[in-house]
């Protein structure tokens, strides 16, 4: 899996969740279809008087959420920013040409209430459970920084093994140096290792 694997995956489910957080700190999604993808820049579309617009202007953060019928999920999250105002035409008018019934919803001199805004820095986590075990992979665009998720084992463990027997995808291996190791790339994240662990040497 690459990064514009992922992104041709996005394009094929087509209606993606966009998620915010409003004014008052709750979580906010809706569906967008109305997307571009420009190499590995996301385009998209919204009117300037939704609360979607007015989130964005507020804070800028959006996580986008694309399920595929291989059970993927594609989850990217960074900042969103308004294109500037001497490009909104032209790419308005691809978003326009992509989605003809975008016509239907803003006709004629209407749309001139719709903007643009792109995501360029962002963070890519690929998590497929049609696999066994399943696959896991993560994917920093542009200035975008990852922060890492799961668990790991500290120098505390005593080498029982409890961890591995309890994994549901076997993603625990004895280890060298250390006695167990998490396979990341394999980990549900589940926390059953962390919740069984006699001596808590596994840290979150």
């Amino acid at each position: 899996m690459d990064v514009r694997t992922c992104i041709e995956k996005l394009g094929y489910v087509g209606v993606l969740n966009f998620a915010t957080v409003d004014e008052y700190g709750a979580p906010q999604v809706r569906n967008i279809s109305a997307i571009h993808y420009e190499g590995t820049d996301i385009y998209f579309l919204t009117a300037r008087g939704k609360s979607f617009a007015r989130q964005l202007y507020a804070d800028g953060r959006v996580q986008i959420s694309g399920y595929t019928r291989y059970k993927e999920t594609i989850r990217v999250s960074g900042k969103a920013v308004e294109v500037p105002e001497d490009e909104q035409l032209k790419w308005r008018d691809i978003l326009y040409q992509e989605q003809p019934y975008l016509e239907n919803v803003y006709p004629g001199e209407s749309k001139n209430i719709d903007t643009i805004f792109v995501i360029r820095d962002y963070t890519i986590e690929y998590f497929c459970l049609s696999t066994r075990p399943i696959t896991r992979e993560y994917f920093t665009v542009g200035n975008a920084v990852l922060k890492t998720k799961g668990y790991r084992i500290t120098d505390a463990c005593i080498g029982c093994g409890k961890c591995a027997r309890v994994c549901p995808q076997k993603a625990v291996d004895k280890g060298n140096p250390k006695p167990y190791v998490i396979r990341q790339n394999n980990c549900l994240q589940c926390g059953n290792c962390f919740e069984n662990c006699p001596v808590k040497a596994i840290e979150r």
